[in-house]
């Protein structure tokens, strides 16, 4: 399973990301263990570098980064240009964690307070507001509200999913303007190596 050609710190949190998973049964616990090895990959001066290199990913795409064939775990990246103004969503059942390579994102977070009743209608309010900031990583746990946006340069995100959303599942996208909601198969997955 292990790719000597992958940059030495994104193959070391592959496999510790495995391990893991192999370790704890819980989704839960495997996720709080992979905001903390994620913390120290997005503090890793070789990602930093290497990331610098990294394309945009405007028009609702994500980098595919890692994909594991066995444990189901998905490793993206997003690109941002200053003042990307990303959309709510949810992940549906899947936990994410996310963390800032490079420059500064605000997670915005979302709980939603009408019933749920009414088709294609969702009312949801601001709930709290996180700064992200190079090293900072937010775990956002199944079916959470929220949105990422761009600081005032361009920003790099790394994202770990406990499994692949898209293609398998739809996931909820929210408008606060105009209370629609819908849902979508996510971004497009763009497939990327970080070697």
């Amino acid at each position: 399973m292990t790719n000597t050609k992958r940059l030495p710190a994104f193959e070391k949190f592959i496999q510790d990301v495995r391990t893991a998973w192999a370790e704890l049964p819980d989704t839960e616990k495997r996720m709080k263990r992979v905001k903390v090895l994620l913390e120290g990959l997005v503090n890793d001066s070789t990602m930093k570098e290497h990331s610098k290199r990294w394309p945009c990913t405007e028009g609702h795409k994500n980098l595919l980064l890692y994909e594991d064939p066995d444990c189901q775990f998905v490793i993206n990246a997003v690109v941002r240009t200053p003042g990307r103004d990303g959309r709510i969503h949810d992940h549906a059942h899947s936990w994410t964690a996310y963390g800032v390579l490079e420059g500064t994102e605000r997670l915005e977070r979302y709980r939603r307070v009408d019933g749920g009743k009414k088709e294609g209608y969702a009312l949801i309010e601001l709930e709290s507001l996180t700064e992200g900031y190079p090293g900072k990583v937010d775990l956002v746990p199944p079916f959470a509200i929220h949105s990422e946006k761009g600081g005032p340069a361009r920003s790099v995100g790394v994202i770990v999913r406990s499994e692949r959303l898209v293609g398998k599942t739809l996931q909820g996208r929210y408008d606060a303007k105009t209370n629609e909601y819908n849902q979508s198969e996510g971004p497009t997955q763009v497939p990327f190596e970080v070697a």
